[in-house]
């Protein structure tokens, strides 16, 4: 039996996305045979606007619907202090602990040699850039306690502490730079990770 054109297309549409297989991308499209017409058009609709109505803030670097974010345009948080994490999910995955009050930096990656992902590959020029250009006190490393995520948090503890900035401190001096606190298991990642985890991981950072 030949496949039709429409259902074997949607099928390797979904077979590019992480974590799908053929067999799940079968399933999935098989499905959506069956739904109604206008649900499919919202799910159309959906995909359309997702990259049309998003933008990526020009601060943080986090997706949001306006630039600066709502984040980085709050005035009550304390924009001396920022995390600094891998992806905008990680962002979502703090702020839902609400224990959190400064602001961010998303990398969107993490130094990955073996997939050839390096320092120019991710937003870390811009995280040294945001550093030199304002008064910042606290950069929390809070990438994931994964190998490649480790060797990203030690090159930005290298390179911030290698030169002075002009910081909260004051002119050429080092801002404070700390490690989210172990509550995270190894291998895991920030997103998956419960709120009570978060909020004694980010409460027991140290000093790094």
């Amino acid at each position: 039996m030949r496949i039709p054109k429409a259902i074997q297309n949607l099928i390797e549409s979904f077979e590019r996305l992480p974590g799908v297989g053929p067999k799940t991308a079968q399933r999935l499209t098989f499905y959506l045979l069956h739904v109604p017409q206008f649900e499919l058009d919202k799910f159309a609709q959906a995909l359309t606007s997702l990259k049309k109505d998003t933008v990526l803030c020009s601060t943080c670097f986090t997706i949001g619907e306006e630039n600066p974010c709502d984040i980085c345009a709050n005035e009550k948080r304390d924009h001396s202090i920022v995390c600094v994490v891998e992806q905008p999910l990680d962002v979502l995955a703090l702020e839902k602990n609400g224990k959190y009050n400064g602001v961010y930096h998303v990398l969107h990656g993490k130094i990955d040699p073996l997939n050839n992902i390096g320092p120019d590959e991710i937003y870390l020029r811009q995280l040294f850039d945001r550093v030199k250009n304002s008064k910042i006190s606290e950069i929390i490393i809070a990438t994931n306690p994964t190998m490649e995520g480790e060797a990203t948090a030690m090159y930005i503890n290298k390179q911030l502490k290698s030169q002075p900035f002009d910081s909260a401190q004051g002119k050429n001096s080092k801002c404070k730079v700390t490690r989210i606190g172990r509550g995270l298991p190894v291998g895991s990642d920030i997103e998956y990770a419960d709120e009570v985890t978060l909020q004694r991981a980010m409460e027991g950072r140290s000093e790094y």
